[in-house]
């Protein structure tokens, strides 16, 4: 993710499924993690923009997948959060097999950002996603931590 301006980038859409993205082209990083991990405030962070993904208190707000652009080809994209989000259990089936297919089939997907609450030890969700980047050969994997 070197010489990419994070200062310059927009948002490009919304999607419920890969069915609804833009071309499987270029270079994306996705941040991923439980719900209310932090991954929106993350991105907000990264770019330097307070406004550029909706943050929420409340565990499940992001419920699509966002792709914000970065420069021509170069996209981070926000994640709906697994595990913990007081939505139906329909609802977090939809998330769940979105957020799969993004992972298996995405083949722009050249890195994964995992975030955790510090404040919460590693999950199961946790430890498969980091396994599942790892075994994937996803360059750039990791962790990050946040405290609030």
């Amino acid at each position: 993710m070197t010489n990419w301006n994070y200062q310059l980038t927009h948002f490009v859409t919304s999607a419920p499924d890969i069915r609804h993205l833009p071309a499987d082209t270029g270079i994306e990083v996705a941040f991923a993690g439980r719900s209310n991990a932090g991954k929106s405030s993350a991105l907000n962070t990264l770019t330097n923009q307070k406004n550029l993904a909706r943050t929420s208190k409340t565990p499940g707000r992001t419920q699509l997948i966002n792709l914000f652009e970065v420069a021509e080809g170069k996209r981070l994209v926000d994640l709906p959060g697994y595990g913990y989000a007081q939505v139906p259990e329909e609802m977090k089936i939809k998330w769940q097999r979105a957020l799969g297919e993004y992972l298996e089939k995405r083949l722009c997907l050249k890195g994964l950002v995992v975030l955790m609450d510090i404040r919460h030890p590693l999950k199961d969700l946790d430890q498969q996603m980091i396994e599942w980047a790892v075994e994937s050969d996803i360059q750039g994997a990791g962790t990050a931590h946040q405290s609030r």
